[in-house]
């Protein structure tokens, strides 16, 4: 039976970590979409209201890469400057 030591075994669970993180970002691709989506229906329901939807989509696109990003910062944390190891 081998023995693992306790840096290799923080190492892998933390690249496992890393990559459940960036699941988050397939999160993000359907919220953007789905942010999207709602924005063209509203424009095709009322064109005059196009400015207004176009900006509240931006500030929703953002808030939503937002996450994403933190999900991202974690993974490479826990990758490259691991605190646990």
């Amino acid at each position: 039976m081998s023995h693992i030591s306790s840096v290799a075994f923080i190492k892998a669970m933390s690249a496992l970590g890393a990559g459940l993180a960036m699941i988050a970002m397939a999160g993000v691709g359907i919220g953007i979409g789905f942010n999207a989506g709602k924005t063209v229906e509203g424009t095709a329901r009322q064109p005059e209201a196009q400015g207004t939807l176009i900006k509240l989509m931006l500030v929703g696109v953002a808030l939503t890469e937002t996450a994403g990003i933190f999900a991202l910062i974690i993974s490479i944390i826990l990758l490259f400057a691991n605190p646990f190891a």
